[in-house]
């Protein structure tokens, strides 16, 4: 039994280049240190999962009575946040055949067989926005006299004379919860708990997100795997030498 996710931090992006010398984009994410505080079991509870807490820290006055209890249960540190990740049971004469208690740490080593994963964060705040920043409207012409971010007319004439629900208009936009899925892994560092994301990853920088092992890891085909892919180039040569 494992845990599949982990609690981290968006601390900045930047680039790498690969063996081959193309660039990539990359995430930096701070990937603990966790902590479980709680296990939940089928059997007491109707399913498995791990309760964890991201271990950072946090004043006495800002943890209430039941959460003091709760840690002190388990004795556990006091935690920034707690999220719920899925428990994963490893198959039979596996070495991970262990199982986890209330109290194990959560170390970003548990990506080290992964080439891909789940984030989930919260989107930026953008407040108030109009239709252009916000769906993405080309707007009207820019000429003097026009104004050009303004959606236009709403209305649906006599009938049905009212405006229908779901008309993308100006409003709140951002802080949302957002999932990306499937972003590969550029590297790991063991040491300082930080792992490498190729592409963006929800949220400001320093803003809490969730890291947990792909659901439906793409299925890698011959030669649009990257390094890890036979080159179809290189084969047939190898091919046509051999034949001579």
């Amino acid at each position: 039994m494992s845990v599949t996710g982990i609690l981290g931090k968006k601390i900045g992006m930047t680039q790498v280049f690969d063996e081959k010398g193309e660039v990539h984009p990359i995430t930096v994410l701070q990937a603990g240190p966790c902590v479980i505080t709680q296990l939940k079991t089928a059997a007491k509870d109707g399913y498995d999962a791990a309760q964890i807490g991201l271990v950072e820290f946090v004043k006495a006055s800002k943890v209430t009575k039941p959460q003091a209890g709760h840690f002190a249960k388990n004795d556990v540190p006091p935690v920034r946040m707690i999220r719920e990740v899925p428990v994963e049971i490893a198959a039979a004469g596996s070495e991970e055949n262990g199982s986890v208690k209330a109290g194990d740490k959560i170390l970003v080593d548990i990506f080290s067989d992964e080439k891909y994963v789940d984030i989930i964060g919260t989107s930026k705040g953008r407040g108030f926005s109009g239709v252009v920043r916000r769906h993405g409207f080309g707007g009207g012409p820019k000429s003097h006299g026009h104004m050009f971010q303004v959606q236009g007319s709403i209305g649906a004439s006599s009938f049905p004379s009212r405006v229908l629900p779901g008309t993308r208009m100006p409003g709140h936009y951002g802080v949302d919860r957002v999932t990306v899925r499937n972003l590969r892994i550029r590297g790991i560092d063991l040491e300082e708990n930080l792992i490498m994301i190729e592409g963006a990853v929800p949220g400001p920088r320093d803003g809490y997100v969730l890291i947990s092992k792909a659901k439906a890891p793409p299925r890698e085909r011959r030669g649009f795997a990257g390094s890890g892919t036979v080159d179809p180039l290189k084969a047939s040569k190898k091919a046509s030498s051999k034949k001579k």
